[in-house]
């Protein structure tokens, strides 16, 4: 069930999105226990020692993006990126200047080297005509070289650039103009609070949405350690069809994009090749829901001892919560909402896939 949050419901949300230590796993989690954000805000002194961002906090970066055009969306919300929402642990909130309909649409995105070749810009830009005029929009980083090309490439039919910073902070100074031009005629998004200068350690975050609001990532020209294959692994992760376009053997800036054909990349030349790559088995896109956000039953509380039970099962390696359940002989739900706890608590961390391990042995949200 999706629908529009009211504006103290949107405050709520990112109140609960922008708290430390509460990435998108947390953050779901706390949903699904608690029902609203509201409420898990009220909950949030009695299970952690977390403090969340004062309300007047929250409603200034809404005004603030409102001030810049643009709007935050909740992942509940029917306008939220449809395919990003499929995802485990979906971003909670983004930030989106331009018009929503382009993340509605089939998506391809392509990706590739700074510093590319001539003939990689020429492709890029020419494959992203093409695939638009077929009906797809294209989404890509706004990086220098490849990503700048193929936003180019697809201006006239419809392109979305993704930021890793805030939505006041584009990035790179260079592609300012084009930056403009797509919050104009096409979409830019980012997950990073507004404010948010981009960061190094920002930039795979940014990679991986990328790849979530894709139905398929197009390489073309990347190195062997590059922040493209970076998307070609997130895109593997979830789901994604991964492509690449082959570059000439001799030069460093293919060879990343050479290895993943070798890896079982589909390998392109043109629009028609990713079109058929596609096929029918783009997974159809299914209607957002919320879980628990709009039901009318209560939640109910966590077994007496619970959490500490759940904590001493877990170890360095991690453990599926439908393993602990049984374990326990508990439902997996209260032993996910006892994971919650631990993990607002620092003695856990959560994983992608329903994992969860000691949080000093693994990476958090």
């Amino acid at each position: 069930m999706t629908r529009t949050l009211s504006r103290p419901e949107l405050i709520a949300w990112t109140r609960l999105a922008r708290t430390p230590r509460i990435g998108p796993l947390t953050f779901h989690r706390l949903i699904a226990r608690f029902r609203t954000a509201a409420a898990a805000l009220e909950a949030l002194p009695r299970v952690s020692n977390l403090s969340a961002p004062p309300e007047e906090r929250a409603h200034a970066e809404i005004e603030g993006v409102e001030a810049l055009g643009g709007r935050l969306i909740a992942c509940c919300e029917p306008d939220y990126p449809p395919l990003l929402a499929q995802l485990d642990a979906p971003p909670p909130v983004i930030a989106l200047r331009g018009d929503a309909k382009w993340l509605k649409a089939p998506t391809i995105a392509i990706v590739g080297s700074r510093e590319g070749s001539g003939s990689a810009l020429l492709f890029a830009e020419r494959l992203a005509a093409d695939l638009g005029a077929a009906g797809y929009a294209i989404v890509s980083g706004l990086a220098r070289g490849v990503d700048a090309a193929a936003h180019r490439g697809a201006l006239a039919t419809g392109t979305v650039g993704v930021l890793a910073g805030g939505l006041d902070h584009p990035y790179p100074p260079q592609n300012l103009k084009l930056h403009d031009a797509l919050c104009e005629r096409g979409a830019v998004i980012s997950e990073a609070p507004l404010g948010s200068v981009p960061r190094a350690r920002d930039f795979p975050r940014r990679n991986s949405i990328i790849s979530g609001v894709s139905r398929a990532v197009v390489i073309i020209e990347a190195a062997l350690r590059s922040g493209s294959l970076i998307t070609a692994r997130a895109a593997a992760d979830q789901g994604r069809d991964v492509m690449a376009a082959p570059g000439s053997p001799v030069d460093p800036r293919a060879r990343g994009s050479n290895a993943l054909i070798k890896q079982g990349a589909t390998l392109i030349e043109d629009a028609s090749d990713v079109i058929a790559a596609l096929g029918e088995s783009a997974p159809p896109l299914r209607p957002l829901s919320a879980g628990p956000l709009f039901a009318d039953t209560e939640t109910a509380p966590l077994p007496p001892g619970l959490p500490k039970k759940v904590a001493a099962l877990l170890s360095p390696t991690p453990i599926h919560v439908n393993d602990l359940a049984r374990l326990l002989e508990t439902p997996a739900g209260a032993v996910a909402a006892a994971l919650t706890e631990l993990e607002l608590d620092g003695q856990a961390a959560s994983l992608p896939g329903g994992y969860a391990a000691l949080a000093r042995a693994a990476f958090k949200d």
